[in-house]
């Protein structure tokens, strides 16, 4: 009998940690930070804050890949996970995601502050014990109640750089919360059969695919509501409001044109442009936080 074959090389490690899921939450950091200081962050909490954060976020990528490994051996997109292909074995994946956690933690608490590592910690386990182990095989509103988890970069660079909680952190915050269920029920249509093989009850697999159209098209009109908030609150000003307005009439439209239902491209689509609308949402209120001084829509002259 031909002995399968177990080497892992470094690549195998890299796609553990989910590196274009964590490059995306470590750019909201990024931003995170900008957006509470007026001038430069610091150095330090810039390099030791985004480092933390991704080697935490990186752990419990890792551990979501070990404890679905037997679910993504089924499923067509992760069939060829390095678990789940047997290149890297359960024992070293664990030992892999507690030293990149554990090192995340130890610096976030030593090299930037306390607040910021158990605010990480607690996203951690949020994404890779409540919402891996629990939500994502408990309820259909899995990924709602577990994106809060995914949606915490934005403070922890906040938090990194001021050592506070502010209104305007948790603000970012609710617009990646809002915005990961059309995310990912985009996605979630488009694999339906794959889910429903492995008895996840995802949206599309317990409640059918145009509920989960109709429902994407809702949070996606939510979604464009709450981004008009950081103008709103003063926050952000006229460049943001323009950005924020035109990326969220393309994503309205993808939400349109999935729930028609007259283009097989649609989920994908809506998928990946709801990928570049956060992406460029978030550069956009960091042009505007620096080339154009937010301007409350309440404020009134004093003069």
């Amino acid at each position: 009998m031909t002995q399968p074959q177990l080497a892992a090389n470094w690549r195998d490690y890299y796609e553990l940690c989910k590196p274009n899921v964590v490059l995306l939450m470590l750019l909201t950091s990024v931003i995170g930070m900008f957006m509470s200081v007026p001038g430069m962050v610091p150095w330090d909490a810039l390099i030791f804050g985004n480092l933390g954060i991704g080697l935490c976020a990186a752990a419990a990528a890792a551990i979501n890949h070990l404890v679905d490994s037997r679910i993504d051996l089924v499923m067509a997109r992760t069939h060829n996970r390095p678990i789940a292909q047997g290149r890297v074995s359960n024992r070293n994946a664990g030992i892999f995601a507690a030293i990149i956690g554990i090192a995340g933690m130890a610096i976030l608490l030593v090299l930037v502050n306390p607040l910021t590592a158990w605010l990480t910690l607690a996203s951690l386990l949020g994404y890779a014990v409540v919402y891996t182990l629990y939500l994502k095989r408990a309820t259909p509103q899995n990924i709602v109640i577990g994106g809060i988890a995914g949606a915490a970069p934005p403070l922890l660079g906040w938090t990194a750089v001021t050592n506070e909680v502010h209104g305007h952190a948790l603000l970012l915050v609710l617009i990646i919360f809002i915005w990961t269920p059309p995310h990912f029920w985009a996605l979630a249509i488009h694999r339906r059969d794959d889910y429903a093989k492995v008895d996840i009850p995802m949206l599309p697999v317990t409640h059918g695919i145009a509920y989960t159209k109709l429902h994407t098209l809702l949070y996606t009109i939510l979604l464009f509501v709450v981004t008009l908030l950081p103008f709103a609150t003063g926050m952000s000003g006229s460049l943001y409001l323009l950005g924020a307005v035109c990326l969220g009439a393309g994503f309205l439209y993808w939400s349109i044109v999935l729930l028609r239902g007259n283009n097989p491209k649609a989920p994908m689509a809506t998928f990946k442009y709801s990928i570049i609308y956060l992406m460029a949402l978030f550069m956009i209120m960091l042009l505007d936080h620096y080339l154009l001084p937010a301007m409350t829509i309440f404020e009134v002259d004093a003069r």
